[in-house]
C-alpha cells in the first residue's frame, strides 16, 4: 500500500513509517471487504501479484493464508523486510512499478491499495496499463485510492511531507478503463486512521476485470 514520491521520495515516506502504516490503516472494513470480493473470484492457488505491498497486513496476509500465490512488490526496502518477515507465505521484491516490466497475463489477479497517489498522472495511466496486460483476460483487479481532483498538492502524511496527486472518482474509473479494466462495481467509504494526526478521508474502492481484449489488441 505504499506509495511513489516525486519532491520526497515514497521510499523515504514509507522507510519512516514502518509498521506506522500498518497500525494507522488496520481497521478498515473497506479494505477487508475488497479482499472478500476478490477471494470470492480466485480459483485455488491463484497467482496475484500485490502493487505497493507495505507491511504485507492485511492484503498479502489474507490472500496467501488462503492458499494463493502472492508476489507484493514495494518501492521501500523496510516495508519490503517488514513484509518479508510477517508474511513467510508471500514472495516480496523491492521495485519501482512505474519501470517494472510484467510479462502478458502473468497473475490471474492483481490489487493496488493506495498505491498511486505520490505519481503523476501520467505515470499513474503508465502503472494502471501494466496491471491491464499483467493480469490475464477475464482476471480480477482491485483499485483503491484517495478520490479527489488534485495534481502536485503539498500534504502531510502521518508526519511526513508528501506531494500527492490524485482524480475525482468518474476519472478515476475513466482511467482504469482505459487501461482495459471493466469497472464491475465501486464502493465508497469514509476512513479515519489510527494516528494522531488523523482526519477522515474519502476512500473509493473500484471492482474491475480485465477485459477479454487489452486497448490495441485489435
Amino acid at each position: 500500500m505504499s506509495e511513489y514520491g516525486q519532491r520526497v521520495p515514497a521510499a523515504e515516506v514509507f522507510d519512516a513509517l514502518g509498521t506506522e502504516y500498518e497500525k494507522a490503516f488496520a481497521g478498515s472494513a473497506a479494505h477487508r471487504a475488497s479482499l472478500e470480493w476478490l477471494l470470492g473470484r480466485l480459483a485455488p492457488g491463484s497467482r496475484v501479484l500485490d502493487v505497493g505491498s507495505g507491511t504485507g497486513r492485511p492484503t498479502a496476509e489474507v490472500l496467501a493464508g488462503a492458499g494463493h500465490r502472492v508476489l507484493g512488490v514495494d518501492v521501500s526496502p523496510v516495508m519490503v523486510d517488514i513484509a518479508s518477515r510477517q508474511v513467510p507465505g508471500a514472495e516480496f521484491r523491492c521495485a519501482d512499478v512505474r519501470v517494472t516490466p510484467w510479462e502478458e497475463g502473468s497473475f490471474d489477479a492483481v490489487c493496488v491499495y493506495f498505491s498511486l497517489l505520490q505519481m503523476s498522472r501520467a505515470e499513474q495511466a503508465g502503472v494502471l496499463r501494466a496491471v491491464g496486460r499483467a493480469v490475464r483476460p477475464g482476471g480480477s483487479v482491485v483499485l483503491a485510492t484517495v478520490p479527489l481532483d488534485v495534481e502536485d498538492v503539498e500534504a502531510v502524511f502521518m508526519g511526513q511531507p508528501v506531494r500527492v496527486t490524485s482524480f475525482a472518482e468518474d476519472g478515476f474509473a475513466a482511467l482504469a478503463e482505459a487501461a482495459g479494466l471493466a469497472v464491475l462495481a465501486r464502493h465508497s467509504a469514509r476512513f479515519t486512521p489510527a494516528h494522531p494526526e488523523a482526519v477522515p478521508e474519502p476512500h473509493l474502492f473500484l471492482y474491475c476485470e480485465r477485459a477479454a481484449t487489452a486497448p490495441g489488441d485489435g
